[in-house]
């Protein structure tokens, strides 16, 4: 009787740990993996933020205490030539170029996942060198041995920033923990008649928040916005609000590490981006009974809708999401309600998908 096979090693590379909706990706479907199948490690490069409490006990995990990227290249591929995995997992398009290039230096034979998390373009224009960054994409993007998308949008514009063939790009669910989240999201309202809306999200222009804080200005006097997140942009915000006489009825509480019973209290989650991937936040609240209303440029979001329960998510050009937001009706939620989200993505189902990813 042969033996079984040894668990394949995958080492997931992160930046940090910090609230981002790409790392979380990343660290539940390290969480996922069965372990029988897959031995996981974790690679990061600063070891500092709220998500290590997501770590499991007992996966290894090498933080390099290197936040910035320049000085983390040769720890980064020393420490991967010590683990020798057989592969190895990235997101977010600096890491990932990163990784292919260093792959010269690393052991022989590895199997390199990228990941791309959001659009392409935003990606490039946040980059120092944006033209050295375009170059860097079509030439070792193909080198890849599988490239990852979160949404049909995202991987037709990566298709194009790459220099790759639509079907070299894999299309896969961003994983999430229904259970989990469920177990964790006893509603909380803010109390009072109106409709009660939420978003979530880092506070930089991209989240368009000041889109979301002008649109809320045009409701009733008793609806409330509330916005989970922390970031550059909260003094704008606030000054925004003021200026528009709200700030009386738009709340900014910070990060919260645990948001889905804001999620699951609110009549709405509001996604009011300028560019996204498929926001993880848009998923949780589907998974905590809560519809979604976002702009056009949000990504994948307009596939979600197609999948998704009719009604449950609303896609609006962005000078109609005033509009939008005053057809919400107020639904005070006294338990929580049916799950809305599509069961692909659920974290057994993406994981078993990410999974043959790795092992084809």
């Amino acid at each position: 009787m042969n033996a079984p096979a040894p668990p394949l090693g995958v080492a997931f590379v992160l930046a940090s740990f910090a609230g981002g909706g790409a790392e979380r990706v990343l660290l539940n479907l390290a969480r996922a993996l069965p372990p029988e199948r897959f031995a996981v490690r974790l690679v990061v490069l600063d070891g500092r933020g709220p998500l290590a409490a997501l770590v499991p006990a007992g996966m290894p995990a090498d933080a390099l205490a290197r936040p910035r990227l320049r000085g983390a290249l040769l720890p980064l591929a020393a420490a991967l030539r010590r683990a020798r995995p057989d592969a190895v997992v990235s997101t977010l398009g600096y890491l990932n170029l990163a990784l292919l290039g260093l792959r010269p230096l690393l052991h022989r034979p590895v199997r390199l996942v990228v990941r791309e998390a959001n659009m392409p373009a935003a990606t490039l224009a946040a980059m120092p060198w944006p033209g050295a960054a375009r170059l860097a994409y079509r030439r070792l993007y193909p080198a890849a041995d599988a490239v990852l998308a979160p949404s049909h949008a995202v991987a037709r514009a990566l298709a194009g920033a790459a220099g790759l063939a639509a079907s070299a790009i894999r299309v896969l669910p961003n994983p999430v923990d229904v259970a989990a989240i469920r177990a964790a999201a006893a509603p909380v309202r803010y109390p009072g008649p109106g409709r009660r809306l939420v978003a979530a999200g880092r506070l930089v222009p991209q989240k368009g928040f000041d889109r979301l804080v002008r649109a809320a200005a045009a409701l009733g006097s008793d609806d409330r916005l509330t916005i989970l997140g922390e970031g550059p942009e909260r003094a704008a915000l606030a000054a925004l609000a003021a200026s528009l006489g709200v700030a009386d009825r738009v709340a900014m509480p910070g990060f919260l590490p645990l948001p889905w019973p804001h999620l699951a209290g609110a009549d709405a989650l509001v996604v009011p981006s300028r560019w996204e991937g498929m926001p993880n936040a848009a998923l949780e609240a589907l998974a905590c009974g809560t519809p979604v209303v976002a702009t056009a440029e949000s990504g994948g979001l307009a596939e979600l809708a197609a999948e998704a329960p009719p009604g449950a998510v609303a896609v609006v050009p962005a000078a109609g999401l005033a509009s939008a937001l005053a057809a919400v009706r107020p639904a005070p939620a006294a338990a929580l309600r049916a799950s809305l989200l599509p069961p692909r993505y659920g974290l057994e189902a993406a994981a078993a998908a990410f999974a043959a990813v790795l092992a084809p």
